[in-house]
């Protein structure tokens, strides 16, 4: 009896200490967590629910007071709850999340919990899940203690229809294998000789029969002035054939010339009344010959030529190099075609970014818009304001929103600087000094920007970081110089991104005056560079209403400037102010469409033709909640740019495939979109809303372009958010292979079906030209990236697939792959058995598509009946 009661004294002592033991980092590791997406039909209608799952592995016992859990989340309001829940999920800022326990939680050792919540629009992506999940645990005075990452946590996967639609207005499929063979069943494979030569598509080319083959013994000469394109050219040429090529400068005498050579050469060149960029490309028996208006020409017309090689080239360099005769004569469509690139959200390296930068240049895109700034992150040292890298460039766990550091976004997680993570980092000046000389080698212009008077919490932090060292070392004036906020605001609002706080003060100088310090700063780094900086970009989107409503300082501005008329002007009142600084730079000023817009009470957008005249230029995305926005604005006198939503945004995910990562709120964006775009008669290639809703009958009304206004078309932009983009992989996985469409859209000549008024007639044309596109990419574009700069990270499609009667039946979206399958269980590898036609199977049939290149997609499964 006594051993027995000692035995349960000790048990007893052991339970006790374990369950109370501390807090620690250690201990916090041991709780696994698991999340699940319940549904995204409930109700109210758009709204999601789901749960997480605790389970306490640790010898801790959690409470009501003694933990939080923080993470990141696709920022969605969320509901109060009806019913009790051990713990509720609160939005803190941003992407910012909690779980708080109730007072009377309890979870002891080895024992689960489970906490249910809604909230707002559906979730229908793993890339929506929370992301980033550690704990905080705090003392019996409710201070913070230590921080614990979580370990073991788990995404439960999404396989019913209530967990991959979005509720009852989602008028889309749910992603099969049989919905993607239906789909497919539009494509067939074409022979090589029905394939584009180049892409983006010249304005004209013609083949003739015939073919040389190159080596060493064939010089490259060059005319005075295009010694980098000349480099350049030589070095990609080593990269496909593992051979040097001689290179000599000046124009060789024809009758010294024993064997073919390559030439590049300064020339009148004008195609079809364009001269800009222009150039010739001709190779015949004699060699090649590339002809340039101007140095762009000559190096696009180097991009052509490259194209022309084979993939076998590019896989083994085999020291010759065997191209098609052609002549071509060439010049873009618009003179402005750019890409924006987001490493603000999630940082990319600068070799990251170089090799963007040569995807861009094989397309013959020639602007990067690259977005530095952002409420997420600052990326670039800035002379004499170290506390913009130093606190904008990191971010870490906080305290509040008040606190002047960057909280966790987009899964970050809690620690400074964590390499593990794409939540810090940022470029020295040298390193972006470095940036700028590699675009400007390759005829790219970058474009800086900094998002004013919105999106801007990481200054914002920033200089409030800056505020309070200063003021601890008595330096009030100093500390009050580069400050960007009204500490005495009270605004409440919530802006597109879910921030409660990023909005700079546009009534204070030291806004202005930290604008001008910025761009002044930028400036002499494209002077290092040996660069002018001519054009910077403001940002200037998405104010959230409310801002500056509760601010005494703005007050106090609209008093004594009552036409301003009122907070919603005040944004329009930020450029009037900003705009004259700028221009006295020299500055070509580039913003989102709200610099050229003013808001009426009721919210509605004009255009504002303040402006017009002066150089600003709006770039639109809005063609899906204003659909005839950016023709107002080019019919209103602005120089525009178009970056539709629906066709051009790169972060939007290719299908609704839960697996398939990116955004949605837009539509879902594949490389035919890119493709897909008539810029002069955009409602014919906007075909249907995010939810799957044919646009036809919105366009109802609605103004077209005017065809004086079709010169006000300055070109396009392709953009590359960055919530969802961790890494190198994922952002090469979200360019490519969408970059190739939408270079045709940016460079080559109108297509015939553009203007084409009968849809049915307009389809027909549209399917076939892009079957000949799809078919190029996939046989002869797609499989070099895979050799290309030491290999890109590029998506393939699932294959579609279905089983009648036994009898299997496959196909793709990129004609020209090779589909390969087992019916054993495993995975599809290059020896697996290639489908050449129907074939019997049993049991469950996997699939996957491969280039020439041997990468494979994704897997497709079908099960025999």
């Amino acid at each position: 009896m006594k051993k027995l009661l000692l035995l349960s004294l000790v048990s007893f002592w052991l339970f006790s200490c374990g369950s109370s033991g501390k807090l620690s980092k250690e201990e916090g590791q041991k709780i696994k967590v698991s999340w699940k997406l319940i549904s995204n039909f409930v109700e109210p209608d758009g709204s999601f629910s789901a749960k997480f799952t605790l389970k306490n592995e640790s010898g801790i016992t959690l409470d009501g007071t003694n933990w939080a859990l923080f993470f990141s989340m696709s920022p969605r309001p969320i509901h109060t709850n009806k019913t009790p829940e051990p713990a509720t999920v609160e939005h803190i800022n941003g992407d910012w999340y909690k779980m708080v326990p109730g007072k009377d939680f309890s979870l002891q050792p080895g024992d689960s919990a489970v906490i249910h919540y809604t909230g707002t629009e559906g979730v229908i992506k793993e890339t929506d899940a929370p992301l980033g999940l550690y704990f905080v645990f705090y003392d019996k005075d409710g201070k913070e203690g230590e921080i614990a990452e979580v370990a073991d946590y788990v995404i439960e996967p999404f396989t019913t229809e209530e967990q991959i639609l979005r509720g009852k207005r989602d008028l889309l499929k749910v992603p099969t294998a049989e919905s993607r063979y239906a789909n497919n069943l539009a494509f067939t494979t074409l022979a090589a000789d029905q394939l584009l030569k180049i892409i983006p598509t010249p304005a004209k080319i013609t083949a003739p029969k015939g073919a040389i083959t190159l080596s060493n013994r064939n010089h490259v000469f060059y005319d005075e002035g295009l010694e980098n394109e000349a480099t350049y050219l030589i070095q990609k040429l080593k990269e496909i054939t593992g051979t040097e090529f001689p290179v000599q400068k000046g124009l060789p005498a024809a009758t010294a010339l024993s064997e073919p050579v390559i030439i590049l050469k300064n020339g009148k060149v004008n195609v079809s009344g364009k001269t800009q960029e222009a150039y010739t490309l001709d190779v015949d028996a004699k060699g090649i010959s590339i002809t340039g208006a101007d140095k762009a020409g000559v190096f696009y017309g180097i991009q052509s030529l490259l194209q022309l090689a084979p993939v076998e080239n590019y896989a083994k360099p085999v020291n010759e190099l065997t191209l098609p005769f052609v002549n071509v004569q060439d010049a873009p469509r618009f003179v402005f075609r750019s890409m924006h690139l987001d490493v603000a959200r999630n940082f990319q390296t600068k070799e990251s970014v170089k090799r963007v930068i040569d995807l861009l240049a094989s397309y013959k895109i020639n602007h990067l818009l690259l977005y530095t700034a952002e409420d997420e992150g600052w990326r670039v040292e800035i002379d004499g304001l170290p506390e913009l890298t130093e606190v904008g460039g990191q971010r870490q766990h906080t305290s509040g929103i008040n606190a002047p550091a960057l909280h966790p976004s987009y899964g970050s997680g809690p620690f400074a600087k964590d390499k593990s993570k794409h939540g810090s980092g940022y470029y020295t000046k040298a390193d972006f000094i470095e940036i700028l000389k590699y675009a400007n080698e390759r005829h790219i212009k970058i474009i800086p920007e900094l998002n004013f008077p919105g999106h801007a919490l990481a200054a914002i932090k920033s200089m409030e970081a800056r505020y309070e060292r200063l003021m601890k070392e008595g330096k009030e004036k100093e500390a009050n110089e580069y400050r960007l906020i009204d500490p005495d605001d009270k605004s409440e609002y919530i802006s597109a991104q879910a921030y409660k706080n990023n909005v700079v003060s546009v009534a204070r100088e030291s806004t202005y005056h930290f604008f001008e310090k910025v761009v002044d700063e930028m400036a002499k780094l494209y002077k290092e560079a040996g660069l002018t900086m001519d054009t910077f970009h403001t940002g200037g989107d998405e104010v959230a209403d409310g801002a500056w409503t509760k601010s005494p300082m703005a007050a106090q501005l609209l008093k004594e400037n009552p036409s301003i008329g009122g907070a919603k002007n005040l944004q329009a009142y930020f450029l009037r102010k900003l705009l004259p600084r700028l221009e006295k730079r020299n500055l070509k000023v580039h913003g989102w469409e709200e610099v050229a817009l003013t808001k009426t009470p009721a919210g509605v957008y004009n255009a504002n033709p303040e402006f017009v005249g002066r150089p600003v230029v709006p770039y639109i995305w809005n063609n899906v909640f204003d659909v005839d926005l950016g023709n107002r604005l080019a019919n209103a006198g602005y120089q525009v740019v178009f970056c539709n939503v629906t066709n051009f945004y790169f972060d939007m995910a290719y299908d609704n495939d839960p697996k398939e990562p990116g955004l949605y709120w837009g539509g879902f964006v594949d490389a035919r979109d890119n493709w897909a775009f008539a810029p002069f008669n955009m409602f014919k290639t906007t075909e249907e809303t995010a939810m799957g809703k044919p646009m036809k009958e919105e366009f109802v009304g609605k103004q077209l372009l005017k065809p004086e206004a079709r010169k006000n078309v300055l070109g396009i932009e392709a953009q590359l958010w960055a919530e969802t983009i961790k890494g190198r992989d994922m952002m090469e996985y979200s360019i490519l292979p969408k970059l190739m469409g939408f270079s045709e859209s940016a460079w080559a000549p109108e297509r015939g079906w553009e203007n084409v008024a009968d849809d049915n007639v307009r389809k027909k044309m549209m399917q076939e030209g892009w079957n000949v596109f799809a078919n190029t990419m996939a046989q002869r574009s797609i499989p070099k990236l895979k050799y290309m700069n030491g290999g890109y990270n590029y998506r393939l499609p699932m294959p579609g697939a279905i089983v009648e009667n036994g009898t299997l039946k496959a196909n793709t979206e990129l004609p020209g792959l090779a589909i390969r399958y087992t019916t054993d269980g495993s995975e599809p590898t290059v020896k697996s058995t290639l489908y050449e036609g129907p074939a019997q199977v049993k049991g469950i049939v996997k699939l996957k598509a491969f280039d020439s290149a041997g990468r494979s997609g994704r897997t497709s499964v079908v099960t025999t009946k």
